[in-house]
C-alpha cells in the first residue's frame, strides 16, 4: 500500500476517514469557529481533502467481469445520451449514473458467480474501485451522443438525405477518436496539474471512496447516498410525468393566464418558453442537466450569476425594443425565418449540390434569426475573445507548457530521449518526480505505465486519414484544405478552452465561432459548414471529455493504459449506437422534432440551431455578418472579447482589495446568452442551492460540507437519471409512441405547465 504524500496535512487521513467525529448529528451543528476544521480554500485542499490520495497497487482492473459490464454500460450509455440528445433542455448521462449502475453490477457478479473452476474468471476478486472506474470510464466515452449523429440528422430532418450507413459510422469513428489524440497530447498541462480540478468529477470520486472504504465514516456517508438516491428516484415520477407543473411553478404565470409578456419573461417550464424568472423548479434533472450546482466552485458559479442577470436585462431589452426586428419572430427560438415570421425553407435556395444558388436566393430574400438568438451568437463569440485574453493575463504560467516542446531546450531534449520503439515510450514521466504543481494523486501515478504519446498521435493520425476519406465519400463539400484548418483550429481551442474547464469545470459551446471561421473561408456552401464544424468544435468537446475520464482515472489511480482502453472501446461502441437509435427517434418523432417549440419530452432544438447555423454562416455569412451587413456585430463581438478582461486586470492591480480576480469575464460574457434554448425555469433553483452548497456549507459546517457535499450530490444525480431513463422507454416514447399522463391541473398538456400563456409565434 502506497503512503499519502509527504506534502499533505498529518490530521488528512483523520479528518477524510472522519473518525474524529463521534456523532453524526454533531457534525451537522458545530460550526467552523467551534470545530478547528479549516475552509477548502483553493483546488489542492479539495483534491486532497475531499477524496483519498492513498493508493493500493494489488488491486486489478483488467478482468473479464469489468470489460462485460462496462461493454453493457456501454450499451446502455449510448442509447441514453442519444434521447437526451432529443429533449428539449441538454442533460447530459452523468457519470454518476453509470457509476451507482456498474457499481450494482459488480457487487451482484461478486455475489452470485462462484470463485472456482471456469468462474474465477468472471469472479477472480471482490470487485474493486479501479474495476468500478474502469468501467465508468468505458460507458461515459459512449455516453455522450456524438456531434456526428446531429450531421446525419439534420440531412435527414431538412435536406431529406440519408447517407450510407458504413460511410455514416466511419465518420462518427474520425469525428469523435480526432478530439482524444488532440487532447491526449496535452496531458502535461492540462492534467497533471493540482489546478487542473475537474470539479465536476469530484461527487463520483467521492461516491467511490464511499463505496470501497470500510470505516465507520464511510458508512454514514452511504447511508445517505441510498437514501438521498431512493427519495429522488421516487420524486422524479411526479415533476417528470404526474405533476409537471413542478418543473416550473410561477405564482406569475398562475395569477395571470393571459398575457404573452408573463409567458415571454416568467415562463419556462416547456422548452423555448420564456425566461422563467422567479420559477421554482423541483426537477432535479433540469437543475442539475448541465453542470451539478453542488459541484462547480463557488468563484465560478458567481460569474455565472453576474452573466445571468445581464442576460435577462439584454434579452427583454433587445426583444422589446424591436432591435434586429425582433417582435416579428419567437422570442425564443433556434430557426431562421422569414420577414413574415414564418420559418425559412433552406431548400429553396440550394441548387443540386447543396450550394447557394444567387437567383434563387433573390427570390426567397435574406432569412431573419429570432433576436435573442443573435445574442447567443454575439455573446458567445465574446466569451470566445475574452478566454484567450483572460488566460493569456491570469493564467499564463499554467499553459506556456503546451509550447515548451518548441524551444531549443525543449527540442534537444525530445531528441535526446527520443526511441525509435515508440510502444516503449514512458512519456518521460521520469523527469516529472520534482515537479511542485504535480497533482498529488498523479504523483502516486507515477509507478504505473503511461499510455505514451504515441499512442495518441496514432489515433489522431488514424483519425485524419478517416476523415480525409469520409469528407470526399460523402460528398461534403468540404476541402481537404478546410478540413486540416479546422483541426488547427481545434487544436488552439483545446488548449484555451480546455484550461478553462479543467479550472471551473463550465464547459463552453464554441460552435458559432468555429461556424463563423467556416463560413467566411467556404461562402456559400452550408454542407461543407456542417462538416467543417463537426470536426472543428467536436474535436474540442471530444477531448475536454478525454482529460475529465483521465482524472477520474488519476483521482482513483486506475493505470493510464487501463484508462485508454477504456475509452476507445466505450467511443467505437457508443458511435454505432447513437447512429442506430438517432434513426430510431427520427423514424417516430419526425414531426416534433421538426416543430419550432416541441414538447415537454421531444425537442428538435439542437438539430434546429445545428442546421439553420450552418445556412446563415454557412450560405450567407457575407451577406449576414459582414462589415456594413444585417448582423454584422456577431463577427466584431470576438474582437471586442479580447479587451473586456484588461479593464479588470488593470483594476486588481491598481485596487486588489476589489477582488477584481475573483471574476472569470469569459464565463460572464458567455453566460449573457444562456437562457436562448430549452427549459429555463430551473434557474433560480440552481443558483439557490449553489450558494447553499459552495458558500453557506463550505464557509459555515466545513467539515459537514467535506464529507458529505458531494457524496449527496453523486445520490441527486444518481436516482434522477436512472428514473429518467426508466420513463423514457416506459412513458415518453423513446422507441415508439409517448403516453403522456392524463389531463389534470398539475398537467396541463394542452399548454404550458407553468399555466402561462402558449404563444403560437
Amino acid at each position: 500500500m502506497a503512503t499519502a504524500d509527504s506534502t499533505l496535512p498529518l490530521d488528512y487521513e483523520k479528518r477524510l476517514s472522519g473518525d474524529d467525529i463521534k456523532d453524526s448529528k454533531e457534525v451537522e451543528v458545530v460550526s467552523d469557529q467551534d470545530s478547528g476544521f479549516g475552509v477548502l480554500e483553493d483546488e489542492r485542499d479539495i483534491a486532497t481533502h475531499v477524496i483519498t490520495v492513498t493508493d493500493d497497487a494489488s488491486l486489478n482492473p483488467w478482468t473479464l467481469r469489468a470489460f462485460i459490464v462496462g461493454i453493457g454500460l456501454s450499451a446502455f450509455g449510448g442509447v441514453l445520451a442519444e434521447i437526451y440528445y432529443f429533449k428539449p433542455q441538454t442533460v447530459l448521462v452523468s457519470t454518476m449514473f453509470l457509476a451507482i449502475i456498474s457499481y450494482v453490477l459488480g457487487i451482484a457478479m461478486e455475489t452470485v458467480i462462484p470463485t472456482r473452476g471456469l468462474f474465477r474468471y468472471l469472479n477472480p476478486h471482490p470487485f474493486n474501485k479501479k474495476e468500478n472506474a474502469f468501467i465508468v470510464i468505458m460507458a461515459s466515452a459512449a455516453a455522450n451522443s456524438a456531434l456526428g449523429t446531429e450531421v446525419l440528422a439534420v440531412q435527414r430532418l431538412y435536406y431529406n438525405i440519408t447517407p450510407n450507413p458504413g460511410a455514416s459510422i466511419f465518420l462518427l469513428f474520425s469525428s469523435q477518436l480526432l478530439g482524444y489524440g488532440i487532447g491526449g497530447l496535452f496531458r502535461n498541462v492540462l492534467l497533471y496539474p493540482s489546478k487542473m480540478l475537474y470539479p465536476g468529477v469530484l461527487p463520483l470520486v467521492s461516491m467511490f471512496d464511499a463505496l470501497f472504504k470500510d470505516t465507520s465514516g464511510v458508512q454514514k456517508k452511504l447511508r445517505l447516498f441510498w437514501i438521498a438516491f431512493g427519495v429522488v428516484f421516487i420524486w422524479e415520477m411526479f415533476p417528470e410525468w404526474i405533476f409537471p407543473l413542478l418543473t416550473g411553478f410561477s405564482i406569475f404565470c398562475l395569477a395571470n393566464q393571459k398575457s404573452a409578456d408573463f409567458t415571454r419573461v416568467f415562463g419556462g417550464s416547456n422548452g423555448n418558453e420564456g425566461l422563467g424568472l422567479l420559477s421554482i423548479c423541483f426537477d432535479w434533472q433540469y437543475i442539475s442537466g448541465g453542470y451539478n450546482p453542488m459541484a462547480i466552485p463557488l468563484r465560478a458559479q458567481f460569474s455565472n450569476l453576474l452573466g445571468y442577470i445581464l442576460c435577462m436585462v439584454v434579452f427583454v431589452g433587445v426583444y422589446y425594443k424591436d432591435i434586429w426586428s425582433s417582435k416579428s419572430f419567437p422570442f425564443l427560438s433556434q430557426e431562421l425565418f422569414y420577414p413574415n415570421g414564418t420559418v425559412y425553407d433552406q431548400l429553396l435556395i440550394l441548387n443540386d449540390n447543396f450550394e447557394v444558388d444567387p437567383k434563387l436566393l433573390a427570390e426567397q430574400g435574406l432569412p431573419f434569426y429570432a433576436g435573442t438568438w443573435v445574442v447567443q451568437l454575439l455573446t458567445t463569440n465574446l466569451g470566445m475573445g475574452a478566454t484567450f485574453a483572460h488566460l493569456l493575463i491570469w493564467n499564463f504560467d499554467d499553459i506556456k507548457q503546451a509550447w515548451d516542446w518548441m524551444t531549443p531546450s525543449g527540442i534537444r531534449k525530445i531528441w535526446g530521449n527520443f526511441d525509435w520503439r515508440f510502444w516503449r515510450d514512458s512519456g518521460m514521466r521520469d523527469q516529472q518526480e520534482g515537479d511542485e504543481t504535480l497533482d498529488p494523486h498523479y504523483r502516486e501515478m507515477l509507478k504505473y505505465p503511461d499510455a505514451p504519446n504515441s499512442w495518441y498521435w496514432v489515433t489522431l493520425l488514424a483519425s485524419i486519414i478517416m476523415g480525409l476519406v469520409i469528407i470526399y465519400k460523402t460528398n461534403s463539400t468540404l476541402p481537404w484544405w478546410g478540413f486540416l484548418i479546422s483541426i488547427i483550429l481545434a487544436t488552439l481551442s483545446i488548449l484555451f478552452f480546455g484550461t478553462l474547464y479543467a479550472i471551473t469545470g463550465l464547459q463552453f459551446i464554441i460552435q458559432p465561432f468555429i461556424q463563423m471561421i467556416g463560413g467566411f473561408i467556404h461562402p456559400g456552401k452550408p454542407m461543407a459548414n456542417m462538416y467543417f464544424v463537426l470536426f472543428g468544435y467536436n474535436s474540442v468537446t471530444q477531448a475536454q471529455l478525454l482529460l475529465r475520464d483521465l482524472k477520474i482515472a488519476q483521482y482513483t489511480k486506475l493505470p493510464p493504459r487501463a484508462a485508454f482502453t477504456a475509452q476507445i472501446i466505450g467511443t467505437l461502441f457508443g458511435s454505432v449506437l447513437n447512429f442506430i437509435l438517432m434513426n430510431s427517434i427520427i423514424d417516430n418523432q419526425r414531426d416534433i422534432l421538426l416543430s419550432v417549440e416541441g414538447t415537454n419530452v421531444w425537442s428538435g432544438q439542437q438539430p434546429q440551431q445545428y442546421n439553420s447555423q450552418a445556412i446563415a454562416w454557412g450560405a450567407l455569412s457575407h451577406q449576414l455578418f459582414a462589415i456594413g451587413k444585417r448582423y454584422q456585430f456577431v463577427a466584431w463581438a470576438y474582437l471586442i472579447g479580447f479587451l473586456v478582461p484588461i479593464p479588470f486586470w488593470i483594476a486588481h492591480k491598481l485596487w486588489p482589495r476589489l477582488r477584481a480576480d475573483y471574476l472569470y469575464t469569459p464565463v460572464i460574457c458567455y453566460y449573457i446568452g444562456w437562457l436562448c434554448v430549452g427549459i429555463n425555469s430551473s434557474i433560480l433553483s440552481y443558483f439557490t442551492i449553489a450558494w447553499v452548497s459552495q458558500w453557506w456549507l463550505r464557509t459555515r459546517y466545513p467539515r459537514w460540507f467535506t464529507k458529505y457535499n458531494y457524496i449527496l450530490a453523486a445520490a441527486l444525480d444518481g436516482g434522477t437519471q436512472v428514473m429518467i431513463f426508466i420513463l423514457s422507454f416506459a412513458v415518453f416514447g423513446a422507441s415508439g409512441d409517448s403516453h403522456l399522463f392524463p389531463q389534470w391541473w398539475g398537467a396541463n398538456q394542452a399548454g404550458n405547465y407553468d399555466r402561462c400563456l402558449q404563444i403560437d409565434t
